[in-house]
């Protein structure tokens, strides 16, 4: 994010074809050294390695493996959808936008409890949080947010607060086992430890004990019919309106050639009037979604005016995360 807001990632030239969305290795390095994220040159390397290793970032045409440190382009995957989505990650997200929710203002749900005698902070009770995920619309059954919560113990976002009980629907408590808020530092890939180790204080992991003594702007492409591209900023909180057929979309196409830029075709198998979208008991739902846009944008495509209508939404951005269809 940091990346895209100082423009060191951008959309560049080669060779007559637009690369969307990318940096140079060089440039990068660089800015790694000035930013404090990493000590010289050849740590900056070994960082950046270690993405492309797990599959962060990638050359723009996968022919060089090893990151080096000379003018070649390379992208990170969120920025051109190909990041792999599998359980774990989809896991990972989902807890994390849960964790935001439950860290508002506006949340009592976590709170400092005591169990068998010993206080814990930030915990929150079994059927309790069953209880707001239905509210929240995040699962629609309490056995849907309780096969829910039984997948994030799987993946070690929560668990119990002395990790002795599975998830159960009971007065059980239980704690988020991620501080996603901590800002991580580039420098933590080199030297990672074992989940079983003991955190510290400051770590992303924060299930502990309460001590007795303690003292108290991203980017979008817009395009119209006439093939006309304008850039924008925004927020990271905005309201998206449209008049007339365009589309937001939250990664530009990608390929060899260069990207064409046209409206994508509707997935609806017939013209749909306003009045029809505005019906009493017609087959569409009308809903307001509050979505936080990313580096790259919203995640969706939108369609008609007077009302719009979702035509696409990328199942990997944030307009899904907030539950848009």
């Amino acid at each position: 994010l940091r990346l895209h807001e100082e423009k060191v990632i951008k959309d560049r030239r080669h060779h007559l074809k637009t690369y969307p969305n990318c940096f140079v290795a060089k440039e990068l390095i660089d800015w790694l050294i000035e930013h404090k994220e990493a000590s010289d040159r050849e740590t900056a390397i070994k960082l950046m390695q270690k993405l492309a290793d797990r599959g962060i970032v990638h050359h723009v045409c996968d022919e060089h493996k090893e990151f080096k440190d000379v003018k070649l382009f390379y992208r990170f995957r969120k920025d051109d959808g190909t990041f792999p989505l599998d359980s774990e990650v989809k896991a990972f997200m989902r807890g994390q936008r849960l964790y935001e929710k439950l860290m508002s203002p506006d949340s009592t749900l976590l709170q400092a409890r005591e169990e068998e005698g010993v206080r814990y902070e930030r915990t929150f009770m079994a059927s309790a949080f069953l209880d707001w995920l239905v509210q929240e619309g995040e699962a629609t059954t309490r056995q849907e947010a309780e096969q829910l919560c039984r997948r994030l113990v799987e993946h070690s976002i929560i668990q119990h607060v002395s990790n002795k009980h599975p998830f159960v629907d009971s007065n059980l408590l239980y704690q988020f086992r991620m501080n996603f808020r901590r800002r991580r530092r580039l420098m933590e890939l080199l030297s990672e430890k074992s989940p079983s180790s003991q955190e510290a204080h400051d770590s992303p992991f924060c299930l502990r004990r309460q001590s007795q003594d303690r003292r108290k702007s991203a980017s979008f492409m817009s395009v119209s019919p006439s093939q006309e591209v304008k850039a924008a900023s925004v927020g990271r909180r905005s309201s998206v309106s449209s008049s007339g057929s365009g589309y937001f979309s939250s990664s530009p196409p990608l390929g060899s050639s260069p990207p064409v830029l046209c409206n994508p075709k509707s997935v609806l198998k017939r013209p749909v009037t306003a009045e029809e979208l505005l019906t009493p008991g017609a087959p569409y739902a009308r809903k307001t979604f509050t979505i936080v846009g990313d580096a790259v944008g919203w995640g969706f495509v939108v369609r008609g005016s007077k009302p719009c209508h979702i035509q696409a939404v990328d199942p990997s951005g944030p307009a899904a995360a907030a539950g848009m269809k």
